[in-house]
């Protein structure tokens, strides 16, 4: 089960949680997953990245953003977006799309 996170509070969310996350990309068959520290400028995520992902976001732009559950482990953040990679390929940007928190399976939500 997910429930949706307004773009317009995902600042909110993203300070409860640290900015530390994982994020996943697509370049060939499978996805490509890096552990990163985002930050953000108002309207964009910010990361660091290698040349896989760099490579990964010139061929598909979409990516999500992971924020596994810490405080509660059956609650984790997902963050879609669109990438973009800088000329030196040091950095990504990315536009959120959408976000939800993602229930484990099995986890009942409180009303």
């Amino acid at each position: 089960m997910s429930i949706p996170v307004d773009l317009a509070e995902l600042p909110e969310a993203l300070t409860e949680r640290g900015m530390d996350c994982y994020l996943v990309t697509l370049g060939g068959e499978r996805p490509h997953v890096v552990a990163v520290t985002v930050h953000w400028d108002g309207e964009l995520l910010v990361a660091p990245t290698g040349g896989r992902t760099a490579a990964n976001v010139v061929v598909r732009s979409g990516v999500t953003l992971l924020w596994p559950g810490t405080a509660d482990p059956d609650r984790s953040l997902l963050v879609d977006g669109t990438a973009r990679t800088d000329a030196g390929q040091e950095k990504v940007t990315i536009k959120p799309t959408s976000a939800v928190i993602h229930l484990a399976q099995g986890h009942t939500p409180v009303a």
